[in-house]
């Protein structure tokens, strides 16, 4: 609750690596191929609060350690970052750009992002030019799809496509023209709808658009 990678005390930090590193040994065990950060408590909530130099150091010095420890060097490993959160109302992560930052900076070549569309709307991005950001630079690693309204600090976790079905497209456009192949996740909360019925949807949606985008895009060389 008071912070991972940011923690003041060392050896809640340490505790912290320590935690990723088990779900790296975890993921090995399961034949997975990744796993996914989200630093949900590494931010703050007030102003002169925080000295944002050192807690970045802070991240990016863990970052490195769990990303080349002998449990995680074999696997991918992302950061998730969203812009505010109930638990830290400003993130040390707070954008795209941010986040390759710290992964420019980790330096690991199995370190990247993981890409959350409901987090990008709340940063007020356009998410296909975050996808674009991260995929020209090889971080992007993963993509969880959702939709909102866009207001400020929410994320409201709707269907793929059910609000801003444009930049959905969009979206789906330059992932098929980068040729993606990485893991794609729906991030969605059915809090008042089947929940199975609401993954059927969203996998039935993204694949229209992907045939779609499919007639129309030239993939990159």
């Amino acid at each position: 609750r008071l912070e991972a990678f940011t923690n003041p005390d060392e050896v809640l930090r340490s505790s912290a690596e320590a935690l990723v590193r088990s779900a790296c040994a975890a993921a090995t065990s399961l034949d997975a191929e990744e796993v996914v950060i989200w630093p949900r408590y590494d931010g703050y909530d007030y102003h002169l609060q925080a000295d944002y130099a050192v807690e970045w150091e802070k991240m990016v010095q863990s970052y490195r350690r769990v990303s080349s420890s002998d449990e995680c060097a074999s696997l991918k490993v992302s950061v998730e970052f969203k812009p505010t959160d109930e638990k830290s109302r400003f993130s040390f992560i707070p954008t795209t750009g941010a986040a390759i930052l710290l992964a420019q900076a980790v330096g690991a070549a199995n370190f990247g992002l993981t890409l959350d569309v409901g987090h990008m709307i709340a940063a007020g991005e356009n998410p296909a030019q975050s996808v674009s950001m991260a995929a020209t630079r090889g971080l992007l690693f993963g993509l969880q799809l959702g939709d909102g309204y866009s207001r400020l600090g929410a994320e409201d976790g709707l269907l793929f496509a059910s609000v801003n079905q444009r930049a959905a497209f969009e979206l789906v456009d330059q992932l098929y023209r980068f040729g993606y192949a990485g893991a794609l996740y729906f991030d969605t909360f059915p809090l008042n709808e089947d929940p199975t019925r609401e993954a059927e949807s969203n996998i039935r949606v993204f694949s229209r658009l992907w045939r779609r985008v499919a007639r129309l895009a030239p993939r990159i060389d």
